[in-house]
């Protein structure tokens, strides 16, 4: 065995005897799998809301199990949409604004902020990661360690999923066979996790971090239908509404849900490693992503739910009770004090993230906390610079059951980037490409502006009756008190915080080192 635990109940246990752990007998190994622009897509979606069209095209059996064994929530946010921002703050467990650079694409990490995984480390447990923990940034994964606890010999294929499987299928008589091509990279991924789970020492827990970026751009063209089947056509009617319904679009979002798929069977391969080494027992599992889709307009780098809001599933049977669905609004930087609290590490009193074990502990669904009725959530600067002829894009967002309020703090300023400089916020991609060339066609008039126009200084949405979040209600005056009651308790949540664009009459955020050159990371 290459990771032994000869001394833990789990060891030992039957799988039917799982739930009969005593609470707090052991410290749990940590398994966090984390996908690049993974967004909110699963099956399971689908089975619980009604409506979940998107989420019906994919099939993810593994997340499906982990939210069946154990809790799945239908309420969480990152803490920015953009992925240094989110990683900054979910491994420090503070707002994004409170982590220096790390607030920013290709920031610079302040080593005198606490981390969880190096905390856990400094109490004893083993770390390690595969593929992305905190980059882009530098230095490169700092807050888990740095390069030293990155586990990746076997390879780094899997984050170019669709385009290693599609060079790699085989010609045959029926066709092209592409399932020998994505078993090499899912043996990779479980590679990849043997080889770190042979550095761990038996009784001793670990705490492992899976980035894949596959679901990052870019990916391959057509590689939904031609890998997982996904038929583009079966999108018509049902994408957001204020992204045009054409071919190409139809086409680049399906390919985006098969590398949903392609990371719900690498999370597969990395459960598999898990029950043949008898860890599945005191292994908490958990699955979410820093963001929403990529390269397209109002998802990523953007504060409307198709960027902020998140899947995530925990799975712990040795104190988690499994089948239910929590709708706590859950903040992705609470995940710092909730593995610290479950490893039995002080949590520093700088930590703005809230631990929510009592919610996964607790036994019950629906809503559970009182006090978790609302998320906020932010973003500074993504790609573009002072070069560009504009400064960051400082947004701030409240979001509950009902309403979303959005702070444009400089409306002034481009949302995502100008013409002429590509519209540097939005990944490119065939859509991008698409919006480009139609981007004087007045048949799109409605869908342009909602991408790349000025926005008001408030913004404010129905989320259940505006699902896609396009009607701005802020100026209505039958929603005004709604309006003055969310700044207001959005105020006080950025004031408490110590957010700079409340306590500074001009932000750090728009003078140097923030607004230097993206690429310039020393």
């Amino acid at each position: 065995m290459m990771f032994r635990q000869t001394g833990m109940a789990c060891a030992v246990m039957s799988l039917a005897g799982l739930s009969t752990v005593a609470h707090g007998a052991e410290r749990p190994n940590i398994l966090f799998a984390f996908g690049d622009d993974f967004g909110r897509y699963a099956s399971v979606y689908a089975q619980i809301e009604k409506n979940n069209e998107l989420c019906k095209l994919v099939d993810t059996p593994n997340f499906d199990r982990i939210a069946r064994e154990g809790v799945l929530f239908t309420n969480a946010h990152v803490p920015a949409p953009s992925s240094t921002a989110c990683r900054s703050s979910l491994l420090s467990g503070q707002y994004f604004w409170r982590t220096g650079m790390g607030a920013n694409l290709w920031g610079d990490w302040n080593d005198s902020i606490p981390s969880y995984p190096l905390l856990l480390e400094d109490n004893g447990y083993t770390i390690g990661f595969s593929y992305k923990a905190w980059g882009p940034g530098h230095p490169l994964n700092a807050p888990y360690g740095g390069e030293a606890k990155k586990f990746q010999k076997r390879g780094g294929k899997f984050g170019s999923f669709s385009q290693e499987v599609t060079k790699r299928g085989k010609e045959t008589p029926a066709g092209k066979d592409y399932d020998s091509a994505k078993q090499m990279l899912y043996k990779e991924v479980a590679g990849n996790f043997e080889d770190f789970l042979a550095t761990c020492t038996d009784g001793v827990p670990f705490c492992y971090w899976w980035g894949p970026t596959n679901t990052h751009r870019a990916w391959q063209r057509g590689s939904g239908k031609e890998l997982w089947g996904i038929d583009p056509d079966k999108l018509k009617g049902i994408m957001p509404s204020f992204l045009p319904d054409v071919p190409e679009i139809r086409e680049d979002f399906a390919d985006y849900l098969g590398e949903v798929m392609a990371f719900d069977r690498g999370l597969g391969a990395l459960i598999e490693v898990l029950e043949r080494e008898g860890l599945m027992g005191n292994t908490m599992i958990v699955v979410s992503g820093d963001h929403g889709i990529p390269g397209f307009p109002r998802g990523k780098c953007n504060l409307y739910d198709l960027g902020t809001r998140v899947a995530l599933a925990v799975r712990y049977p040795a104190t988690v009770k499994g089948g239910r669905v929590i709708e706590d609004f859950i903040n992705l930087m609470d995940l710092a004090p909730t593995f610290l609290e479950y490893g039995e590490t002080a949590i520093p009193d700088v930590m703005t993230g809230r631990s929510f074990r009592n919610i996964l502990d607790g036994g019950a669904s629906g809503r559970v906390d009182p006090e978790r009725d609302y998320v906020v959530t932010g973003k500074e600067r993504h790609v573009p610079d002072a070069r560009d002829g504009f400064l960051p894009y400082p947004q701030r967002a409240i979001v509950t059951s009902e309403y979303k309020y959005i702070r444009n703090f400089m409306p002034m300023r481009e949302p995502m980037g100008t013409l002429e400089t590509d519209f540097r916020d939005l990944d490119g991609g065939p859509t991008k490409q698409w919006f480009l060339l139609h981007y004087y066609d007045t048949r799109y008039a409605r869908e342009i502006q909602l991408a790349f126009a000025k926005r008001p200084y408030e913004e404010l949405y129905d989320r259940v009756r505006d699902e896609w979040e396009v009607n701005n209600l802020a100026y209505d005056p039958a929603y005004q008190q709604v309006r003055r009651e969310l700044s207001a308790k959005l105020d006080s949540v950025l004031i408490a915080a110590e957010d700079p664009r409340m306590s500074e009459e001009v932000a750090e955020f728009d003078y140097m080192p923030y607004t230097r050159p993206t690429r310039e990371r020393n």
